[in-house]
C-alpha cells in the first residue's frame, strides 16, 4: 500500500529536451526553448488545477553558460520577454514567483525584471513557482556555507538548509526529468535527499497534462519510508485482522 499523498505538495522538474525537439524539426534550438515556455505555462495551469502547492523548474543551470554564445544570449532575451509578457497573467492566476540562483553575470535588465516579477506576485498564495535560473545544486550548498561562515555561525544541517535558496518551501516530493535522460544534473542536490524520481521520455515542449498525470500516477504508487520500514509506516493488513 502506498504511503504517498494522492497529490504531491511540491513537484520539481528538469525541463530537458528543448534543443532535441527543435533539431528533430530542423528549426533553430531557440525555437525549441520558446516552445518550452508554452509548455511551462501549460504545466503551471495543470499544477494549479490539481492542487499542487509548489512547482520548481530548472530553467538555466550555472553550467549552461558553456553553451554557444548565441544560444545563451537568446535565452536571456527569451527570459526578459517572458517576464514582461507572462507575469501579469501569473499575478492574476495567484502564482507567486521566486527566482533561485546567482544574480552574478546577469544583465541589469534581467536582474531588474526578476526583482519586479517577485515583487508584483509577492502576495499570491495559490501556487509558488520557483524558477532556478543561473543555478546549480553545488553552488547552492557552497553559497549557503559561505554565508554562515561569514556570519560566524555554526554549519549544521538545520542552519545550512535555512541559508539555501529553497528554504522558503518544503523539499520536493517528486522530481521529474523529461527528455529521457536519467540523471539530476546538479539540480536540488541537498533538497532531493528523499524525493521520488520520475524520468519521462517526453521532450519538454511535448510535456502536457497527460504526461504530468503519468508522473503523478507513478508517485501515487510509491511507498515513501524516509528510512523506516514498510511495517512502521503502513502496518501489514493481516496484522490488524482478528485471528
Amino acid at each position: 500500500m502506498s504511503d504517498s499523498p494522492v497529490v504531491p505538495h511540491h513537484i520539481a522538474i528538469v525541463m530537458d529536451g528543448n534543443g532535441r525537439w527543435a533539431k528533430r524539426r530542423f528549426i533553430p534550438r531557440l525555437a525549441g526553448h520558446k516552445q518550452g515556455v508554452d509548455s511551462l505555462k501549460r504545466c503551471v495551469r495543470a499544477c494549479v488545477e490539481r492542487g499542487i502547492g509548489v512547482l520548481t523548474v530548472f530553467a538555466f543551470s550555472s553550467e549552461n553558460w558553456n553553451r554557444p554564445a548565441d544560444e545563451v544570449s537568446g535565452l536571456m532575451e527569451l527570459l526578459a520577454l517572458a517576464l514582461g509578457r507572462e507575469v501579469p497573467q501569473l499575478k492574476k492566476d495567484g502564482v507567486r514567483l521566486h527566482f533561485v540562483g546567482s544574480r552574478e553575470g546577469l544583465s541589469s535588465k534581467v536582474r531588474e525584471g526578476l526583482d519586479a516579477a517577485e515583487a508584483v506576485t509577492a502576495h499570491n498564495t495559490r501556487l509558488i513557482l520557483n524558477v532556478c535560473f543561473n543555478y546549480g545544486g553545488r553552488w547552492d550548498i557552497a553559497h549557503a556555507a559561505a554565508q554562515l561562515a561569514s556570519r560566524g555561525e555554526a554549519i549544521t544541517e538545520a542552519s545550512l538548509h535555512a541559508a539555501m535558496g529553497m528554504s522558503h518551501v518544503p523539499d520536493p516530493d517528486l522530481i521529474i526529468r523529461t527528455g529521457g535522460e536519467m540523471r539530476i544534473s546538479n539540480f536540488l542536490l541537498w533538497q532531493a535527499a528523499y524525493s521520488e524520481l520520475f524520468f519521462s521520455e517526453c521532450l519538454w515542449p511535448d510535456f502536457d497534462e497527460a504526461a504530468l498525470d503519468e508522473a503523478l500516477q507513478a508517485y501515487r504508487s510509491r511507498e515513501r519510508r524516509f528510512g523506516k520500514t514498510s511495517e512502521q509506516i503502513a502496518p501489514v493488513h493481516s496484522q490488524s485482522m482478528p485471528g
